[in-house]
């Protein structure tokens, strides 16, 4: 029987009135969005060699961590290096 009223009725209707909705609740999606999400495509290549996101992340961590250490200018050798340039 409730296969039948399923067919009968599974066309949208040109309209709707609000009580055929029901009743909002507000904010009820707020913290889910407030977290956020960022989704990122990864071409086929990259895929097979990073199956999942823990690979992924465990990738750019070390990425970041390599970046880190190689830098290690701090603000007095930048500045030293742009005087010593200008003097020549």
């Amino acid at each position: 029987m409730k296969g039948q009223y399923m067919k009968k009725n599974d066309e949208m209707r040109a309209e709707y009135r609000r009580e055929d909705i029901g009743k909002g609740v507000r904010g009820k999606h707020y913290a889910e969005f407030k977290k956020g999400s960022n989704l990122v495509l990864l071409t086929p290549e990259l895929s097979k060699i990073f199956p999942s996101n823990e690979a992924v992340n465990a990738a750019l961590n070390s990425l970041v961590d390599v970046a880190r250490s190689a830098s290690g200018l701090t603000r007095r050798s930048t500045r030293t290096r742009a005087k010593a340039a200008r003097a020549g």
